[in-house]
């Protein structure tokens, strides 16, 4: 019998991505996020999380993808990675996801190699190919 995983999803620039649940703390709709002047590009910002401050980090810019509208409304997902919480920007929640490892595959090659790092592998579903996010490296920023 094949271990299964289970993964909550979310799209960025029409891409589907997972995360692994456990590393998920909860799922907030759109959060006022104070600027922090001088941190780098991928940070957007801090947001309050009833009473803990957390760090918001812009998911599209970090993996090189396109910039959304102005007018468009960011999801965040709260990671847990290590010793940190971060909130993580992303266009839209997906659902959870059970697979095994015999539909994982390691990164396309096509990829760009600046955000090849931070994907894990792929997932073939039927509906498409599901990126497996790192989140440890994801919320790294000194990569």
């Amino acid at each position: 019998m094949t271990e299964k995983q289970k993964f909550s999803t979310f799209y960025l620039d029409g891409l589907l991505f997972g995360i692994e649940v456990e590393k998920i703390q909860e799922v907030l709709g759109r959060q006022e996020i104070t600027p922090v002047p001088l941190a780098p590009p991928v940070v957007l910002g801090l947001v309050n999380l009833r009473g803990q401050i957390i760090t918001a980090m812009d998911l599209r810019r970090r993996l090189g993808l396109g910039e959304h509208t102005a007018n468009h409304l960011s999801i965040n997902i709260v990671v847990r990675s290590n010793e940190d919480i971060l909130s993580l920007l992303v266009d839209e929640i997906g659902d959870v996801v059970e697979v095994g490892q015999e539909t994982f595959e390691p990164p396309p090659e096509t990829f760009d190699p600046k955000s090849r790092g931070l994907i894990r592998g792929v997932h073939k579903l039927s509906g498409g190919l599901m990126h497996v996010l790192d989140a440890d490296q994801a919320v790294t920023l000194s990569s």
